[in-house]
């Protein structure tokens, strides 16, 4: 076998080589877009953080405050 050959032997492996990896990189970075966009459908946060206002929260620790004063007075009376 000539040197010639030899080495066009050895570059039809490494092309083989070559579009195997191609392949492989073509699926990670399909795998990264998908990710990337995040999951809303599972439940899982998608990376955008939601913002409330200062009122928002003042309303919702009064409405959880006066849910839990009304379960003490009834555990108090005994109707729990």
């Amino acid at each position: 076998m000539d040197i010639l050959a030899a080495l066009r032997q050895e570059e039809a492996k490494l092309q083989k080589q070559v579009d195997i990896v191609r392949q492989q990189l073509d699926t990670v970075r399909a795998a990264i877009k998908i990710l990337g966009r995040g999951v809303a459908s599972s439940g899982k946060p998608t990376g955008k953080k939601k913002v409330m206002s200062a009122a928002g929260r003042a309303k919702i620790s009064k409405a959880t405050k006066e849910r839990w004063a009304k379960y003490r007075a009834a555990k108090a009376k005994g109707k729990r």
